[in-house]
């Protein structure tokens, strides 16, 4: 319902959005003030933020606690997204919308940011499913891919406020040696694993096993909403049983039913595996952010690949 009205938000807002543009400074600034950019989804919102330091302010359009995969702008957000100086997105089919929003909008003092342009990625279609996403999005639950979308978001803002060029080299220079750790932590946690096969609840984390040779056995396919048929919860269970997984983990933004169901099949424990799709209001007052909850994955697959 909420895809069929996203054209007719768009028609009713463009007339809105004409009076609401402003000019850019030199420095490619829209009015007086900050650096203005808009974010779609957490790890976007928090590459930018530690790039951007104090010279931007930094919005995220999906609030906290909500699944990212459907949805869609309010006529507010598309006003913000006209008013930015910047846009960041992650793309690889994420926000499906983002297309249709851009082409209906001006983009004359807006710069746009793919932070997953360019990078290598996998087909998320299942078999035998053609209404499945060509694309898996997941990019930023690899440490080594984080890093280049952070790369892309940095370049990106140099090229449009060039007189910060240092403060964002800078920043970019320090939160890219954290992520050097993470992935130096997540290499030294897969070499001496006992075992390379995890299961998750949902397919996220397939960029994440590639990269440090584990397996991802995932009950459900990219979509987190995504139900398995009883067959096929019956050959995972099997698997599961058969290499003697003792944790099936799942996600805080969607009901953990079915790893539940499954972890009472096999007599294995549940625990969280955070995609870091979004960070619910309790997460973020704990002050969790991208690396503190990527270090709590890898702990998590720790104890889970030793038992």
């Amino acid at each position: 319902m909420i895809k069929k009205m996203l054209p007719v938000v768009l028609a009713a807002v463009l007339f809105t959005l004409s009076g609401c543009q402003s000019s850019s400074d030199e420095n490619g600034r829209k009015g007086n003030g900050k650096l203005k950019i808009v974010t779609t989804f957490y790890p976007m919102y928090d590459f930018a933020k530690n790039i951007a330091g104090n010279n931007a302010s930094v919005k995220i359009l999906i609030p906290a606690g909500v699944e990212p995969h459907d949805w869609e702008p309010s006529t507010k957000d598309l006003i913000d997204i006209q008013n930015a100086d910047v846009f960041i997105y992650n793309g690889a089919s994420m926000e499906n919308w983002v297309n249709k929003v851009l082409q209906s909008i001006n983009q004359k003092n807006l710069t746009v940011i793919e932070a997953s342009k360019g990078l290598p990625l996998a087909d998320g279609k299942e078999e035998g499913d053609s209404n499945v996403q060509s694309l898996d999005p997941h990019v930023w639950l690899d440490p080594a891919l984080a890093k280049k979308e952070a790369e892309h978001i940095y370049r990106g803002l140099v090229k449009k406020d060039p007189a910060h060029k240092k403060d964002y080299e800078k920043n970019y220079l320090t939160f890219s040696k954290k992520l050097d750790v993470l992935d130096a932590n997540f290499k030294k946690t897969a070499k001496h694993a006992k075992r390379k096969e995890f299961v998750t609840q949902h397919t996220a984390f397939s960029y994440l096993a590639k990269q440090y040779g584990l397996k991802q056995i995932a009950v459900a396919g990219l979509s987190p909403d995504q139900e398995p048929s009883l067959k096929g919860l019956e050959e995972i269970a099997n698997e599961v049983q058969k290499r003697h997984i003792k944790t099936v983990f799942f996600e805080t933004l969607t009901s953990p039913k079915v790893a539940h169901t499954l972890a009472k099949e096999v007599h294995a424990k549940t625990d969280v595996l955070n995609p870091l799709e979004g960070l619910t209001d309790k997460e973020q007052k704990q002050g969790l952010d991208y690396i503190a909850v990527m270090e709590k994955n890898r702990k998590a697959l720790e104890h889970a690949l030793n038992e």
